[in-house]
């Protein structure tokens, strides 16, 4: 009888760049729209999109298996 080897998920590669994973196991990401065409912005607006943001908890769930 022969041995069937355990399917493995693989990473999704776009996913991974763009979120960073934290010690604590939450999520962040950053805001888009911060790389060009950023002088109609307001400074208001600018510094709120170089802030990082944290995924919401029915993303997390949803995006760990993929990372």
């Amino acid at each position: 009888m022969a041995k069937t080897k355990k399917v493995k998920t693989k990473t999704h590669k776009g996913t991974k760049k763009v979120l960073n994973i934290r010690q604590s196991g939450s999520i962040t990401k950053t805001h888009g729209g911060v790389n060009h065409q950023t002088g109609k912005d307001s400074s208001r607006v600018t510094r709120r999109k170089n802030e990082k943001s944290e995924l919401s908890k029915s993303d997390l769930k949803r995006l760990k298996n993929v990372l």
